[in-house]
């Protein structure tokens, strides 16, 4: 396979793989987007994401999956499912993602919701480029005809899907009959990204056929559509794949001067890459010009060598037809011995992960193995001690019951150490609770409750829901994140502001509080361990705020400086004052148990965390500053 041909194969691939046709001019976002989003026409806003370029399609699943989880029916909602298992797909935790999809229930189980969970789960088992099996094959088929004979608007996700799955199956001409579907039914496909999009796969696919007709035709199409939204890549890169048709039908003078139309084009506007440069010169050699196509062939390679690209020996072979073209056959076995060397290589790469993957698949069946004979074992021991029991007990022969006492001892010092285990186990899990104590203690708890209780017999049934609705929600994500050491800072502001929401309903008027970001800080990819500020928080509205003649003012800013992540918490409280013996023992137990995680979490040199507590009376202020102060960790 040549090069032309290889990215065909990639580029199809690449298409297909992706909602839209990469990034477009914003002039081309469709305008009904914003009114779906606004009268919840969540099918008709998943639809119309289509037409998004990648960046603007992540942005709205993500605002979204906000928006959805804040609502007390979030989980009763399929889009709410919907959003979350892309947004887990974004950050590569498939399986977590798919279990979402899952969770999409429709009104009935043939209604445009179950359709859109399908086509989703189907899509994601059928990616991977690797062929796709007959079983999984029938799924699609059979989920396509169910989208046909109840003329949902999802049909044509589905002749999308039969095209990406005769494509792996190398069927092109069946993938190019079902890509034409697609278009002809896609709502939207009057859209330039659309139309784009249709344009591109079915050259790509054309060109697999050798359809030089086809060819021809969607080329000119892009072209045309190209030249009519005024998008000069799309312009040049029309130009690369007639280059590719002519060079087919052995037009090479001609395809030597659409290629140069192309790299001339990338170079003036500062965007080469080197498979541009090795079609010029395969160019260049089939014009019988191997001055010039050694020239580009060079460039390739220094351009992949620069950007660390994987080796390839394509530009390598290219330089052998070259020299032998001008008769140089010393250059040309040097070519191909190189050209021979990075496949071998290369190879020997292939074999590398083969191995670790059998490797890998060993291991897991030995774990399995030793997994088994244990459970076994474990069975078969306590069997043991029960009939143990019994000969104890009887006490029938005293030979016998000698050595089942000293067998007993035995096994009684082997359980003995394995209780030690268990104890520090459960010492683990004592810390573990003790922090989720000083997290969201059992006093707020109460006083939470007994709120809801005045809110249900104040017959205001609407904020007792939203209450419950917060307050379960906010005790989820407690229980969720206290089991993990780190977790984004996105989410971290997400558990504060539900706090800080359920504290204001439960002090109406007490308190405002606002978050603030510095500039620079991205809140999704730093992260930090899980309730570290909600304490400091806690304080701040329970022993600063509480009797006061005036309203109080929250403040929590993060800010990077210097590799480290500063995190404040202000309020204009009535500051550190003198409190009973078992409040003060509350408040040095929280910030023991801080200062114990921060021992655990970092311990090398370069990595240090500490936090202090200013009483701001001191310095003739009012409340309390706590400044903490984090090593910079990003996902």
């Amino acid at each position: 396979m040549n090069v032309r041909t290889a990215l065909a194969v990639f580029g199809i691939i690449a298409l297909f793989m992706t909602a839209s046709c990469g990034e477009q001019p914003a002039r081309r976002k469709a305008p009904q987007l914003a009114a779906a989003a606004d009268d919840k026409d969540y099918l008709a806003l998943v639809i119309g994401m289509d037409t998004l370029a990648s960046d603007q399609y992540w942005k709205l699943v993500f605002r979204e999956d906000s928006l959805l989880s804040n609502r007390p029916d979030s989980n009763a909602n399929p889009f709410f499912h919907y959003f979350r298992g892309r947004r887990l797909i974004k950050q590569e935790w498939r399986d977590s993602a798919m279990a979402q999809f899952a969770k999409m229930k429709g009104k009935g189980p043939d209604d445009d919701v179950s359709l859109l969970r399908d086509h989703t789960i189907l899509d994601y088992e059928s990616r991977g480029g690797m062929m796709v099996e007959a079983e999984l094959m029938q799924k699609i088929l059979a989920a396509m005809k169910q989208a046909e004979r109840l003329h949902s608007p999802l049909t044509f996700r589905f002749y999308d899907l039969m095209a990406k799955a005769y494509y792996q199956n190398e069927n092109e001409s069946e993938s190019l009959e079902y890509a034409e579907r697609h278009f002809k039914s896609h709502p939207y496909n009057t859209h330039p990204v659309i139309m784009q999009r249709h344009y591109d796969v079915s050259f790509l696919l054309a060109y697999r056929i050798d359809d030089y007709d086809k060819m021809m035709l969607y080329n000119a199409l892009s072209r045309k559509l190209a030249v009519h939204i005024g998008d000069s890549l799309a312009i040049a890169r029309t130009y690369d794949s007639e280059a590719q048709v002519l060079s087919k039908r052995g037009d090479f003078a001609k395809s030597l001067a659409c290629s140069r139309i192309y790299v001339d084009y990338l170079e003036r506007t500062s965007r080469p890459h080197e498979i541009a440069y090795n079609n010029l010169a395969t160019s260049f050699n089939h014009n019988g010009q191997p001055d010039s196509a050694i020239r580009y062939y060079n460039k390739a390679m220094a351009m992949a060598k620069a950007q660390n690209s994987r080796q390839t020996p394509i530009y390598y072979k290219g330089l052998v037809e070259s020299y032998k073209l001008k008769g140089d056959m010393g250059n040309a076995m040097n070519a191909l011995d190189s050209a021979y060397g990075i496949e071998v290589r290369n190879l020997k790469k292939i074999e590398a992960v083969k191995f670790a993957e059998i490797h890998e698949k060993y291991e897991t069946e030995k774990k399995d193995r030793n997994i088994a004979e244990l459970s076994s074992r474990n069975a078969l021991n306590e069997s043991v001690i029960r009939q143990q029991r019994w000969i104890l007990g009887l006490g029938t022969v005293a030979f016998l019951g000698g050595i089942g006492f000293l067998f007993f001892l035995y096994r009684q010092t082997k359980l003995t150490e394995r209780n030690k285990r268990l104890e520090s186990e459960n010492h683990r899990l004592i810390m573990e609770q003790k922090l989720l104590q000083a997290q969201l203690n059992p006093h707020f708890i109460f006083n939470s409750i007994a709120n809801l209780q005045s809110l249900v017999a104040s017959g205001d049934t609407r904020e007792s829901v939203r209450y419950l609705s917060v307050f379960s929600g906010l005790l989820r994500n407690v229980l969720e994140q206290s089991r993990k050491d780190f977790i984004s800072l996105e989410e971290e502001i997400f558990s504060l502001e539900n706090y800080l929401q359920l504290q204001q309903m439960r002090y109406p008027g007490l308190f405002d509080y606002k978050v603030e970001l510095a500039e620079g800080t991205c809140p999704e990819e730093l992260l930090i361990p899980p309730m570290i500020i909600q304490p400091f928080v806690e304080n701040s509205i329970e022993h600063g705020f509480r009797n006061i003649q005036y309203k109080g003012m929250l403040t929590i800013g993060f800010a990077l400086r210097d590799g480290k992540l500063n995190i404040t918490v202000n309020d204009n409280g009535k500051g550190i004052t003198e409190k009973s013996p078992g409040e003060q023992k509350k408040q040095s137990l929280a910030q023991t148990i801080l200062k114990e995680r921060f021992q655990a979490l970092f311990t090398t040199d370069c990595q240090r965390a500490r936090f202090d507590v200013e009483n701001k009376a001191n310095t003739g202020g009012r409340g309390v500053s706590v400044h903490i102060l984090i090593p910079e960790i990003r996902d």
